[in-house]
């Protein structure tokens, strides 16, 4: 059996994962063009998908290397504020260096976590076993029907997934709904695809790219109005007042938002640490132009050389990028 840090046994790594996805309460930059061999997974290939994130870190040192260790990104820039870190030459996790910054408050909105898709499950099974090796503590596995995932927090307390999509033609869909549940993660499945007596993750895949961003939120509706109605984001799962899963051309979520730990935050503080900004690829323009009228009509909206982006109601910047 494959062992990882943090985690002892099945029962502890299935309660970290429903804290990590909530099933305990509910029930259940651009870069630049990606290498030609590089085939996409799906959950970029539709008219809009997530293309990067960025965090404001107090210590920029031990949380690049962390990314750099962990999830085997690069250091592909370093800017006057910070470090742009990728895989295969894509940007796509910008480190804002922010020594004086101040902690986000309990119970605030902002990042739950951001996903970084492996390319394929034999990747997942290579990862794993990297970081079984290096002792990697892990807040929480679970098979999502859809997916399956492995949760971290980065030495900051920013979460992540790291997780592989089931091939799509099995995800069941029911009148534009998507089944995702929180069962066991079956880990020895996943290794058996790989050799677990050597640790061969020597970088992040070319293809691993950022499959969504799940945040915090004051309130849900308020939310929905925001990602769902000015974003045309469309809903994966059935309404609930604390939840809520988005995604654009039939993926099953770009976007989440949970009120879990933050119903009733207020606006967050200006530069806190944590989330700064992520960036969504549009390659739709009828889409990107519907995106620009309503949030301009929301009075949110900013030009920016590469777009423009906007602010959601708990001050979160979202970047939206004309493919």
């Amino acid at each position: 059996m494959l062992k990882l840090a943090g985690i002892a046994g099945a029962a502890a790594a299935l309660e970290g994962a429903l804290r990590m996805e909530g099933a305990l309460a509910a029930g259940e930059t651009t870069g630049t063009p990606p290498p030609a061999a590089v085939a996409l997974p799906f959950a970029l290939t539709t008219p809009a998908h997530i293309d990067a994130a960025a965090l404001r870190v107090r210590d920029l040192a031990t949380v690049s290397a962390y990314y750099r260790q962990v999830l085997g990104l690069e250091i592909l820039a370093r800017t006057a504020d910070g470090e742009v870190l990728g895989a295969g030459g894509v940007p796509l996790l910008h480190l804002i260096h922010a020594p004086a910054a101040p902690g986000p408050e309990p119970g605030s909105a902002g990042l739950f976590h951001v996903a970084y898709l492996m390319p394929s499950r034999e990747d997942l099974a290579r990862w794993l076993v990297h970081a079984a090796r290096i002792d990697v503590p892990v807040d929480g596995l679970a098979d999502h029907n859809v997916s399956e995932a492995i949760y971290l927090s980065d030495p900051e307390g920013n979460g992540i997934e790291v997780y592989a999509d089931r091939p799509r033609a099995s995800w069941r869909w029911r009148d534009g709904l998507v089944t995702m549940g929180t069962q066991a993660l079956d880990v020895d499945a996943i290794v058996a695809l790989t050799d677990r007596s050597v640790d061969s993750y020597r970088a992040a895949p070319a293809g691993l790219r950022i499959g969504h961003v799940h945040l915090r939120v004051g309130e849900v509706e308020a939310a929905r109005g925001f990602y769902q109605t000015a974003l045309g984001l469309d809903a994966t799962r059935p309404e609930r007042p604390d939840a809520a899963f988005l995604s654009s051309g039939g993926y099953h979520h770009h976007v989440a938002v949970n009120s879990w730990q933050s119903l009733g935050a207020p606006m967050r503080r200006p530069g806190e640490l944590g989330l700064d900004w992520f960036a969504m690829k549009v390659g739709d323009f009828r889409l990107y132009s519907g995106q620009r009228a309503r949030l301009t009509g929301l009075g949110t909206v900013t030009e920016t050389a590469g777009g423009i982006e906007a602010r959601d109601p708990w001050g979160t910047t979202v970047r939206l990028r004309p493919a």
